[in-house]
């Protein structure tokens, strides 16, 4: 049978369609602007797709001990941010485990991308940690990690 698409038509957006289901990277999910004021004001609002919505879930219920600090909220803006990062979770490959202590940092996903990275680089003075994702990745507040604008810092 003879498609009526040409293939010239047909063969970049069929490549294009497989590249965006195996993208390793968080998907844009456009973040609210309370969770992008909320969450962001002490680190990188993370991609929700990250997680699985039961980490989430976990994350939402232990803010006043959020990894050392009491990050709580009013009862309105957690009940919103939790309702959206349920609904925004991750379902794929990428956040199907449960990371230790619901840290994407420790997720297995998150452990594999980064494998070559030195350990020296997550210590360093511009860096400090792996959750201090715009170090390295200067777009990440906007959601984008792609791979051609990693910049290290020495």
């Amino acid at each position: 049978m003879k498609s009526r698409f040409p293939r010239a038509v047909l063969l970049p957006a069929l490549l294009a369609l497989a590249g965006a289901a195996l993208a390793d990277g968080p998907a844009r999910t456009p973040l609210p602007s309370l969770y992008r004021d909320e969450c962001g004001s002490c680190h990188v609002p993370f991609p929700p797709g990250l997680l699985n919505a039961g980490s989430w879930q976990r994350v939402m219920d232990g803010l006043a001990r959020h990894h050392g600090v009491d990050a709580s909220l009013d009862a309105a803006s957690a009940a919103q941010i939790g309702a959206w990062l349920q609904a925004s979770a991750g379902s794929g490959r990428r956040a199907g485990d449960n990371p230790p202590e619901n840290r994407i940092t420790r997720s297995a996903w998150f452990v594999r991308k980064h494998d070559e990275v030195p350990a020296s680089a997550w210590q360093g003075p511009a860096v400090k940690s792996a959750a201090n994702c715009i170090a390295c990745h200067p777009r990440a507040d906007q959601g984008a990690y792609d791979e051609h604008d990693i910049r290290i810092p020495r």
